[in-house]
C-alpha cells in the first residue's frame, strides 16, 4: 500500500513533466489542471476543459503509470471533473470584427518574399501556384496545398503569399498562423470561455494561411474546430493556403478534413536539383556580402543537397569562418569547415544500359523500343524518363549520352530533361517513380 497522497503523487508526476517538456507546453497543458485536495484514494483532477484531460492522457499517460495507482481493472485511479464555467465579473465588449490575439498576429520573415525564392525545375509549378494564388486570392486554386521535405521552401511561400497580399491588396484581412500556434489560440480562448470572439475574427478573415498542417494530426478535436473554420471560409471564397511535410491522403486527419484540403490544388516542393542549388548559395551569399565564386558554389552544392535551409546553414558557417580569419572562401576552407555537413553519394556507377533495363521494368516496355524511333506515347514518354535520369546521374557530355539512346541528339535529351523536370513539380505519381527508379540504380 501506498504511503503517499494523491495530492503528493500529482505534485511529484507534475515537477517531472515540467522538466521534460517546453515552457509554453507547461503554461497551456499542466499548470491550468488542479488536483482537487480532498481526494480519498482517487486522485480527482480538475479540467479547464475535455482538451486539456484529452491531452493529458494522450501524450503524457505512460508516465502517469510511474506516479499514479491503478484501480483493480488496471486503469489509472484518476477522475477527471471539468471546471464550472465562471461568471463573467466585466462585460465582454462587442466586436463585430476582432482583432487578431496579441501573441499570434501576423508575423510574416521579411526575407520570405517572391523575389528572394529561387525558382528550378523542382518547385517552378508549385511557386506558379503560390504567385496565382497571391494575385487573385480566393479566385485561383482554393485551397491552395503545399508539401514538401524540410527546408524546401514550403514556409517561404506562404510568406511571400503574404507579402504580396499586404502589398497589394491592402483592404484584404490576412491572418499567417502555425498549426501550434492555432491550436494554442484554440486552448486560450477555451480557457477565458472566449470562443465566439475567436469564432468571429478566423471567420471574418480574406486569407489565411497555415504552416505545418500536420500538427493537428490525431487531435480530432482540434480538428474538428479548424475543419469547421475552414469549410466556413472556403463556403465564402475565403482563399486558405496550407503547408505540411506530406500530401493530404498521406495525413492521420480524418477523411472529412482531407478530402476539404484535396478540393483546390495539392502541389509539391522538389528537392532543387544541382543548377537550383548553386544558384540559391550564390543568391544568399550576394545578400550577406559573401565572395563566393562559381566554382565554390558548384563544389558545396554537389555535396550538400537534401534542402534549402542546410545550404544556408553551411553558408552562414562560412561566412563567419572567412570574417573571422579575414580569409577568402575557398575549395579548402569549404572542406576545413564544412566537412561534417557533406551529404555522401552513391559510389555505385549507373550506366545508361542500368538506367534503360529499370526504366523498361518500371513501364513494361522493352530496352530495344526505348532506344528506338518509336514516338507512340506509351514508348516516348519512358524514353523521356531514361533520358531525365541519364542526365541526372551520369556525369558524361550530352552528346555522348543521346548517341546511347539509338544515336539521338543532344538537343532531344535536354529537351526530354526539360519537360520530365517541369512534369516533376505537379505530378506526384512520376517524381516517385522516378524516386523509385533512382533508389534502384543506387543500391
Amino acid at each position: 500500500m501506498l504511503t503517499k497522497t494523491p495530492l503528493d503523487s500529482w505534485t511529484q508526476f507534475v515537477t517531472f513533466v515540467e522538466d521534460c517538456c517546453s515552457g509554453a507546453e507547461f503554461q497551456n497543458w499542466i499548470a491550468p489542471i488542479k488536483c482537487q485536495p480532498e481526494s480519498g484514494d482517487e486522485l480527482v483532477l480538475e479540467v479547464p476543459n475535455i482538451f486539456v484531460q484529452e491531452y493529458l492522457l494522450e501524450n503524457f499517460g505512460k508516465h502517469l503509470e510511474s506516479f499514479i495507482p491503478k484501480r483493480a481493472n488496471g486503469t489509472l485511479a484518476i477522475t477527471f471533473v471539468v471546471a464550472a464555467p465562471k461568471k463573467a465579473i466585466v462585460p465582454r465588449p462587442t466586436s463585430p470584427l476582432p482583432a487578431a490575439p496579441e501573441s499570434h498576429k501576423l508575423a510574416l520573415n521579411p526575407a520570405y518574399t517572391f523575389e528572394d525564392f529561387i525558382e528550378g525545375p523542382s518547385n517552378q509549378f508549385v511557386k506558379s501556384a503560390a504567385f496565382g494564388v497571391a494575385m487573385r486570392p480566393g479566385k485561383s486554386y482554393n485551397p491552395l496545398f503545399i508539401h514538401g521535405g524540410v527546408g524546401l521552401g514550403k514556409t517561404h511561400l506562404l510568406h511571400a503569399i503574404g507579402h504580396y497580399a499586404k502589398k497589394n491588396h491592402k483592404r484584404l484581412k490576412c491572418h499567417c498562423i502555425t498549426t501550434e500556434a492555432f491550436i494554442n489560440d484554440l486552448v486560450d480562448n477555451l480557457r477565458s470561455k472566449s470562443m465566439d470572439k475567436m469564432k468571429r475574427f478566423y471567420r471574418s478573415l480574406d486569407l489565411l494561411l497555415v504552416d505545418d498542417i500536420q500538427f493537428l494530426q490525431s487531435r480530432l478535436n482540434f480538428e474538428e474546430e479548424f475543419c469547421n473554420m475552414f469549410e466556413a471560409l472556403i463556403n465564402q471564397n475565403k482563399q486558405i493556403v496550407i503547408t505540411s511535410d506530406k500530401p493530404p491522403g498521406q495525413l492521420k486527419l480524418s477523411e472529412r478534413m482531407i478530402a476539404r484540403m484535396e478540393w483546390g490544388l495539392v502541389a509539391n516542393v522538389g528537392v532543387p536539383d544541382l543548377e537550383t542549388r548553386v544558384a540559391i548559395l550564390q543568391h544568399k551569399a550576394e545578400q550577406k556580402g559573401v565572395k563566393l565564386s562559381h566554382k565554390v558554389a558548384f563544389f558545396i552544392a554537389e555535396r550538400i543537397f537534401h534542402n534549402v535551409r542546410q545550404l544556408e546553414g553551411a553558408l552562414n558557417r562560412l561566412a563567419a569562418y572567412s570574417r573571422m580569419m579575414g580569409i577568402d572562401v575557398t575549395e579548402d576552407v569549404v572542406e576545413n569547415t564544412l566537412s561534417e555537413l557533406f551529404q555522401k553519394a552513391p559510389h555505385k556507377r549507373v550506366s545508361v544500359d542500368s538506367i534503360l533495363k529499370s526504366v523498361a521494368v518500371m513501364f513494361g516496355v522493352r530496352v530495344a523500343d526505348l532506344r528506338g524511333n518509336s514516338r507512340a506515347k506509351n514508348i516516348a514518354f519512358p524514353r523521356q524518363v531514361a533520358m531525365y535520369l541519364a542526365k541526372e546521374m551520369i556525369n558524361d557530355s550530352l552528346m555522348k549520352l543521346a548517341a546511347s539512346f539509338g544515336g539521338k541528339t543532344h538537343s532531344t535529351l535536354l529537351h526530354a530533361w526539360k519537360k520530365i523536370s517541369k512534369q516533376i513539380g505537379s505530378d506526384e505519381m512520376l517524381r516517385r517513380q522516378i524516386q523509385m527508379a533512382r533508389r534502384n540504380l543506387e543500391s
